[in-house]
């Protein structure tokens, strides 16, 4: 049987951006065993042909109602899957889902029958809203970035916007590439539908969104965009604990070179 890939540049195009990320996080010790997840609204690259193709599962529950996403196509990474395989074999570690018409299950369509991340739910509600909102992003994504998840482990940083204006102060780029910082969601049973409420009532503030002593969400326009959105502020972190290994509580840039920064580049923060 072809894959759905064949014929279509553009959906895998996006696919293999997939593949891409999944092995950047993998090689910067972020994915440990089946770690993580990724999930991306694929249904601009979907034809007529697409529309037709069977189900190859059997309707499986959302376990929410999400009226946005009726009819809409995504790519998954598989649960139980390891970041490492979804970087060399995309279609064999993922699949390509739709939701079905009722907007509380979905089906698989391609290329095999791998049941998506056990985290599908709290990332189809992200999309869910994203869409509501006339939102341009199509990505989210879930990792483990160790400096981030280490910082998480001291109260002092969960305290509300502490970690962000730490992390901005470290190199001027985190505060351009990640504008609306990092929001903190207290710890909460991974998987649970209290942790998709809390990290959707972050995220209408933050760019990225850090689950206490667990990992990080972040939403793209594209899965490279949400990574780099990590990527700057891992690097952030990074600047901070090397400095405090070195034996001194890094200065930091001043308020004063921060507001410069915002009113140069009119960001919203």
């Amino acid at each position: 049987m072809k894959s759905i890939l064949e014929g279509r540049p553009d959906l895998a195009r996006e696919i293999n951006k997939v593949a891409e990320v999944a092995g950047y996080l993998w090689q910067k010790g972020w994915a440990e065993r089946n770690g993580g997840n990724i999930t991306i609204n694929v249904t601009e690259f979907v034809d007529d042909e697409i529309r037709q193709m069977p189900a190859i599962s059997e309707p499986k529950q959302i376990g929410a109602v999400l009226p946005h996403l009726k009819g809409c196509y995504f790519f998954c990474k598989g649960t139980q899957k390891r970041m490492r395989d979804l970087a060399r074999w995309p279609m064999e570690n993922g699949s390509v889902i739709r939701v079905c018409d009722d907007c509380a299950s979905y089906v698989i369509i391609a290329d095999q029958p791998v049941m998506p991340t056990s985290e599908v739910a709290s990332h189809l509600t992200v999309h869910n809203t994203l869409i509501a909102e006339g939102a341009q992003k199509k990505a989210t994504v879930h990792t483990h970035p160790i400096e981030l998840v280490a910082m998480s482990h001291t109260p002092k940083f969960l305290e509300k916007d502490v970690l962000t204006y730490l992390l901005w102060s470290m190199i001027p780029e985190t505060k351009a590439f990640c504008p609306r910082g990092l929001g903190i969601v207290p710890y909460k049973m991974p998987s649970s539908v209290e942790l998709a409420d809390a990290t959707l009532k972050e995220l209408d503030d933050y760019d990225v969104v850090m689950w206490e002593k667990h990992g990080v969400f972040a939403v793209g326009t594209d899965v490279m965009d949400a990574f780099d959105q990590i990527d700057v502020l891992t690097k952030a972190a990074q600047i901070y604990i090397n400095a405090r290994c070195m034996g001194f509580e890094p200065d930091g840039m001043t308020k004063e070179q921060m507001q410069e920064l915002t009113d140069v580049f009119h960001l919203p923060k």
